[in-house]
């Protein structure tokens, strides 16, 4: 008998057919011991925490744990007051939703995993409901899903269903799909956003050498108010227009639909280490991605975060690190300071440690001409 739910290294989902019945008062799921087509179902109880981060407790405290029973005697589960056509999945919108790089790699990418088979023939439960990040990822939601959503914590009534996802399928790696383990890919995934907020920029353009009218590649370089934001911006984009480009400086924002126009029309990306870096799904084809890395011992979260994802999307990737003197936390400690001398120290303290301080407290001054050999690089390649 196969197991109806899967506990996988970063995420756990109930995948069900049959007699289905969701109370949303009590987060319960019932499969009902019925013997039909002669499939037996097994008697056991899951709970389950229907968003794709499994391990991490911190986002998972703001998660609802959903019981999935089944085997449930027919007589003992509630009766339906609602019965639908189409298959429904439950997936929370807790956790880290509303950071852009968690909105992705623990929601948008894996329930579009999950449900894509479906063909827009599926309903959304939604869990933990979010109305603001509902907003955010409007077209996405509409295009996985033809149905309106339901926020289930909120249901009065039993709702029935003969097919149930409850969680969502996910790879173990930030922002990927594993094409070997699903019929679906990175490329594919993109080619998803592409239509969804009719971006016209398949691929980077191909620079010639000997060109009559040569295109100036774009620069995106996103701003950041608050941290990790660059202080001298207009020097960046000054000497990036004396090599060649056309600059476009702007900010991540909520308006998805305007931050993936911008962020597809440009050849390259650039931004320090943030989840505004996350938006790099919207890049064309061959674009290059320029990931500023902060001091502080960010290599291990640079990597997995935002390098080695680029990858699968067909991204080309390159990394300059500041120095400290590029850091502004050079201005609130002194030199012998080990934040400055010894940041492994401050890391050995925990993720608390390290946040308050290198994700939080710290600004990039970047030195333009340190910095410039990356802009040509970058150059190089547009041109291979």
């Amino acid at each position: 008998m196969k197991p109806i739910c899967n506990l996988e290294e970063r995420t756990e989902f109930c995948d069900m057919n049959g007699d289905i019945r969701i109370d949303g008062r009590s987060s319960t799921v019932f499969m009902a011991a019925s013997s039909q087509a002669g499939t037996l179902v097994e008697n056991s109880s899951w709970l389950i925490s229907p968003y794709a981060r499994k391990g991490d407790e911190e986002a998972l405290n703001h998660v609802t744990k959903w019981s999935v029973k089944s085997g449930v005697d027919g007589y003992a589960v509630p009766q339906c007051d609602q019965n639908h056509r189409v298959p429904a999945i439950v997936f929370s919108i807790g956790g880290y939703a509303g950071n852009n790089f968690h909105d992705y790699t623990d929601i948008v990418i894996p329930l579009y995993l999950t449900s894509r088979q479906f063909d827009g023939e599926v309903k959304f439960l939604i869990t933990n409901k979010k109305p603001l990040w509902i907003n955010k990822f409007q077209n996405i939601l509409e295009k996985l899903s033809r149905y309106e959503l339901m926020d289930i914590d909120k249901e009065e009534h039993i709702h029935c269903f003969t097919s149930v996802i409850v969680g969502l399928k996910r790879n173990p790696k930030e922002l990927t799909i594993d094409s070997s383990k699903s019929p679906y890919s990175m490329k594919e995934f993109r080619q998803f956003l592409r239509s969804a907020y009719s971006l016209q920029k398949v691929s980077t353009i191909k620079m010639r050498d000997n060109d009559e009218k040569i295109r100036r590649p774009r620069l995106l370089i996103l701003s950041r108010k608050r941290t990790r934001a660059f202080t001298n911006t207009n020097d960046i984009a000054e000497m990036a227009r004396r090599l060649g480009y056309e600059v476009v400086i702007a900010e991540a924002d909520l308006n998805v639909a305007r931050v993936a126009k911008i962020v597809n029309s440009c050849d390259v990306m650039m931004g320090v280490h943030g989840a505004g870096l996350t938006n790099m799904v919207f890049l064309p084809e061959n674009a290059i991605l320029i990931q500023v890395v902060p001091i502080g011992g960010f290599e291990w979260l640079a990597r997995t975060d935002f390098e080695e994802p680029s990858t699968d999307m067909n991204i080309r990737y390159l990394e300059y690190k500041i120095k400290t003197e590029e850091s502004t936390l050079i201005q609130q400690y002194p030199p012998e300071h080990e934040v400055l001398s010894n940041p492994y120290a401050i890391g050995k303290q925990g993720w608390y440690a390290f946040k308050s301080v290198y994700l939080e407290k710290q600004n990039v001054n970047l030195d333009v001409n340190r910095f410039r050999p990356t802009l040509l690089r970058a150059l190089e390649l547009l041109h291979q």
